[in-house]
């Protein structure tokens, strides 16, 4: 077992190597990680070795019985015998078909609990990553990891495992047992060994990079699925479908291709070991006719040989399969291993604040500029936002609205400079405590398959209903809540689906309220809800930002109806920052937009707040 195992981790680590993923070499390998969850069971499994072990000796005995009754009750007439060797017989068979339940039973239940505990270990591990991890790993790479190459683990824990013993064990024990009756007959067996060896060295070499395409492949499919399934509405809505079948069917292709050449590798060497096996029925009659001519053996011996003859060709046979498991084993265990090795770049420091009262709310950015993936999306942003003041942050798309936002979360660290809440630097405190701190309704809403009432007590799962019932009449959903079938117990659908746009934006709003953050952050919070509509939840943010510092994002100038300041963005660049009646008063984008969006001619002078569209309640 170990020369299966050291095989497989030494071509793996080249493998991985000639594949290039990029990740830190790590010194401990993706068996050893992975045998820190079997070891957790390792007295069932030693158990069920023990099993197997004697599974191995049991199978020597039928054979040399048979033997026996050839010379001794059939040649030499004792056929008082005859009961008492085929009793044996009887006995060895059940002997072996309770042991072989019985660590087929251990192995399986202990393969579950290891796959069980390496999923929720790797599934908390996927909790802690960053954002920036999700930017650059597809879902379906991700719910391949977390399926279909844990099972891969399962399958070598629960039979790859003990059937590596058991062979191996058969074949020594085979060579023991028939040295013993001729060690020349024994011999002759033994010279296909080297040849055998020979090709199921090469065997591994060239099946693992294959498996490891498979796999990946795999990933590629399954991404593939699932962005089809979440985005079917607008397959659908732009008709392509044919164009997303036409893609499919590219991938599937690939899949094909790759575990076809998977196939191939399997079938060049197969044919060869099962021929050089072969070759044994024909040594056993030339060279074992010869030898019990010649009286080096009897009859009876002869036909043990014959009897154990499956035992040097099975395992044989086996080692091809057992080491294609093996391999296959360790370009999933490679994979997983590459996503538990995956490191979070936003964590806490050491000794990072946490505090049981919450943050006074005061924000600062000090010359802030960040990249993302090497293109600079905010350039040197300063400004101050004290305790409880409405900041809203205007700009053209892609101007990086949202991303300062995401600064203040901690999603993303800043590449230079300093975001500071409470005039300490976001990076030292404890990312739980500052999250609980800074709420944010998303730009892109997500709600989740649950109920209504589920959705808005995310963030505050012990909240009364009577507090839901409250944020949920501050973000309008209420306005609609009787229309839906069970009012607050109504299941969503995933990701919202059943609801419009507007709808889940105001859960959304509704979710953030009852976690009642002292910093909040309104990212374009009112772009799906009609104008009647954003005036009530304005009208809601005021009440509810009393005591809170907030941002609101927008696109709308009525959106910053209550904003104490209001910053402008462009180009990664605060270019004006004031009033809206500075602002409007001002040349620049602010005015220009707030000329469009009021329908005023661009010659006119800007109205009076009450008299615009802006100041309009």
């Amino acid at each position: 077992m170990l020369l299966f195992l050291r095989l497989s981790q030494n071509s793996g680590s080249r493998i991985r190597q000639e594949f290039g993923r990029g990740q830190n070499v790590r010194t401990k390998s993706a068996f050893a990680w992975i045998w820190t969850y079997v070891r957790r069971y390792r007295f069932w499994i030693a158990g069920g070795l023990c099993l197997s072990i004697l599974v191995a000796a049991l199978n020597m005995i039928n054979p040399l019985v048979t033997g026996a009754i050839v010379d001794k009750v059939i040649k030499d007439g004792q056929h008082e015998l005859l009961l008492k060797l085929t009793l044996i017989m009887v006995g060895t068979t059940l002997l072996k078909a309770i042991f072989r339940y019985s660590y087929q039973v251990i192995f399986e239940h202990a393969s579950q609990n290891v796959i069980r505990a390496l999923r929720e270990d790797l599934y908390a591990h996927i909790q802690k990553l960053d954002f920036s991890w999700y930017d650059n790993s597809p879902s379906g790479n991700v719910m391949t990891l977390l399926t279909s190459d844990l099972d891969k683990v399962r399958h070598f824990v629960a039979w790859v495992l003990y059937q590596i013993v058991e062979n191996i064990l058969i074949y020594v024990f085979s060579i023991l047992t028939l040295s013993a009756i001729n060690w020349k007959l024994t011999l002759a067996f033994m010279i296909i060994a080297p040849f055998v060896l020979l090709l199921i060295h090469k065997f591994k070499i060239h099946i693992l990079p294959s498996h490891l395409k498979v796999r990946d492949q795999f990933a590629v499919l399954n991404t593939r699925v699932g962005e089809n399934i979440e985005g079917n509405r607008v397959v659908k809505a732009f008709v392509r479908e044919a164009h997303e079948i036409q893609l499919f069917d590219k991938e599937n292709e690939r899949f094909r291709d790759v575990s076809v050449e998977n196939a191939d590798v399997r079938i060049r060497y197969t044919p060869w070991i099962e021929a050089l096996c072969g070759i044994l029925p024909v040594i056993l009659i030339l060279f074992g006719g010869f030898l019990v001519i010649g009286d080096e053996m009897t009859i009876g011996e002869l036909v043990t040989f014959n009897g154990l003859m499956w035992a040097f060709t099975q395992p044989i046979n086996m080692f091809g399969t057992l080491v294609d498991n093996t391999q296959n084993f360790n370009a999933s265990a490679a994979r997983l291993y590459e996503l538990h090795c995956s490191e979070p770049k936003i964590a806490d420091r050491e000794g990072a604040f946490s505090s049981g009262e919450p943050v006074q709310g005061k924000v600062e950015f000090r010359h802030v500029s960040f990249a993302y993936n090497e293109t600079e999306v905010l350039r040197d942003v300063s400004f101050v936002a004290q305790p409880g003041m409405t900041i809203g942050i205007l700009g053209p798309t892609g101007s990086g609205k949202s991303t300062l936002a995401q600064l203040l979360c901690r999603y993303y660290d800043a590449s230079r400079g300093q975001v500071l809440v409470d005039d300490r630097d976001v990076r030292d405190y404890a990312l739980a405590y500052l999250r609980k701190n800074v709420g944010i309704t998303m730009q892109e809403v997500f709600l989740f398959s649950d109920t209504v009432e589920g959705n808005i007590c995310f963030g505050n799962p012990d909240a009364p209903m009577e507090l839901v019932e409250e944020a949920a009449e501050l973000a309008r959903v209420k306005d609609f809540i009787g229309d839906l079938t069970d009012g607050y117990d109504t299941i969503v659908g995933e990701r919202g689906v059943g609801l419009s746009g507007g709808q889940k934006q105001r859960i959304a709003l509704a979710r953030l309220f009852l976690a009642n953050p002292k910093i909040m952050i309104l990212d374009d919070t009112t772009s799906a809800v009609d104008n009647e509509t954003e005036l009530k939840i304005r009208q809601s943010i005021k009440s509810r930002s009393g005591g809170h510092t907030t941002f609101i994002i927008s696109h709308r100038i009525s959106s910053f109806e209550n904003c104490d300041v209001i910053l402008v963005l462009q180009n990664g660049q605060i270019v004006q920052s004031g009033s809206h009646e500075e602002l409007s008063a001002a040349d620049g984008y602010y005015r220009d937009v707030w000329l469009e969006q009021s329908g005023k001619e661009s010659g006119e002078n800007p109205a009076s707040k009450e008299d615009s569209e802006y100041g309009k309640k």
